[in-house]
């Protein structure tokens, strides 16, 4: 029987050097960079990427991906514990190379790449020399693909695209964008779409406005609104087969989903960890806000309420390690992204509330993570799809009573268990 909780001892050493080089090297980042996406800032590079180097040294770099493309191919369990640390600093994937929408983008090369877009795309894409945009949501019909409406026309050896895209990803640092069209508006709903690389500077790729997520930097990396006009781009700048768009889309949203979910833990365990050392070093009458009931029922009830989740995520990660085959683990991964949210939410509360009005000020992180326990419940499908989700799966597979009344009918249960035992009974 095999049920196992503990970390291989080389593999805790790794974690352990990870958990001191992110508090001591990566966190301080945060307070004198404007984004890590700025791969063109010189401060930012003469910062980032001595750290880098220290990551791929550790043999850390990219552990999302095979050795074939730098990567030393970490299992999601592996990448699990590695990304609960990385959570706590939104640099930290950037100097492990993991960072979104990148990490998504590269495994669309990796699988639907030719050799040419690989070489131009995808190998200055993994060494971090450029930054990417995942383009897929559009202002009419938010992350629902199917009411998806720009389209792309064929005309000769290029595709002419023309459409919306809203909340583009680092937009306005992306060197390129991975955009979903309309090819086939007659075919099926799932077959409808094709995805195309478009160059930065394309003629006709417009930035309609940078949108910034609320109280962040404004020249920070933005959610960009942009307008593409009769955008041309060569034939073979479509990744994968026409209609494909739909397979490709969820070679990153499958893993992307859970390593949301992994990040999350370290963000919110950041939270309970300012939320206990508030605690202990508050004073209030007759000893500390650690000594009151209420806040001890808010450190209880986050510890809780993390440590299952946790439990949860790295179960769903064990699961994709074990079939790798992300449909086979699809309800899995959608009770985590719609556990995910709350749980941040719900952590990142009480802690604004043990802190008072320092709480709330702006000389505390909390309302970063509070908005972003929002932005997680919308990123890679809204909660209330994957509860849906959920539900389906959980549902399809459930009998209907045979009866007028439920399977556990107490009367009928009841006759049931005297009509087996009859002889005994009579006896």
């Amino acid at each position: 029987m095999a049920w196992d909780f503990e970390t291989d001892p080389d593999f805790q050493q790794q974690l352990d050097w990870i958990d001191r080089f992110v508090r001591e090297e990566v966190e301080p980042l945060e307070h004198v960079l404007v984004s890590p996406y700025a791969v063109n800032d010189p401060l930012r590079n003469r910062l980032v990427r001595p750290l880098q180097q220290k990551v791929r040294e550790r043999g850390l770099w990219a552990c999302h991906l095979g050795p074939d493309l730098g990567g030393p191919g970490y299992g999601q369990v592996k990448l699990a514990l590695m990304n609960e640390i990385l959570g706590r600093s939104s640099y930290a994937p950037t100097v492990f190379g993991c960072q979104a929408p990148d990490s998504g983008n590269a495994e669309i090369l990796a699988h639907y790449g030719t050799p040419e877009q690989k070489r131009r795309y995808l190998a200055p894409l993994l060494a971090n020399e450029i930054v990417s945009c995942f383009s897929m949501t559009e202002p009419h019909g938010g992350s629902d693909p199917i009411l998806i409406r720009t389209t792309a026309v064929r005309d000769g050896d290029e595709w002419v695209l023309e459409g919306e895209k809203w909340f583009a990803s680092t937009s306005n640092y992306a060197a390129f964008f991975i955009t979903l069209a309309v090819t086939d508006p007659d075919a099926a709903p799932h077959r409808r779409l094709s995805a195309f690389i478009i160059p930065a500077g394309t003629p006709g790729l417009e930035m309609v406005r940078d949108v910034h997520l609320a109280g962040r930097k404004p020249e920070g990396h933005a959610h960009g609104y942009l307008a593409l006009k009769k955008v041309r781009v060569p034939a073979d700048h479509m990744l994968g087969k026409q209609g494909d768009a739909f397979v490709v889309a969820q070679t990153r949203l499958g893993g992307g989903r859970i390593h949301h979910a992994m990040r999350t833990i370290g963000e919110a365990r950041k939270a309970l960890d300012m939320m206990c050392e508030r605690a202990v070093s508050r004073p209030a009458r007759r000893g500390t806000l650690a000594d009151k009931q209420l806040v001890q029922a808010m450190v209880a009830d986050s510890w809780i309420q993390l440590e299952q989740f946790r439990l949860l995520v790295l179960r769903t990660a064990w699961l994709i390690d074990k079939h790798n085959d992300y449909r086979k683990v699809r309800k899995d991964i959608s009770a985590v992204k719609a556990a995910m949210p709350k749980v941040l939410h719900d952590i990142v509360s009480r802690a604004i509330q043990v802190h008072g009005s320092l709480g709330v000020s702006n000389e505390m992180p909390f309302f970063d993570q509070l908005l972003a326990s929002y932005v997680m419940g919308l990123a890679d499908g809204p909660t209330e799809v994957h509860q849906v989700t959920l539900a389906k799966e959980l549902l399809a597979g459930v009998k209907p009573a045979e009866g007028l009344f439920p399977s556990q009918h107490l009367p009928t249960r009841r006759a049931q268990a005297v009509d087996r035992y009859r002889n005994a009974i009579d006896a």
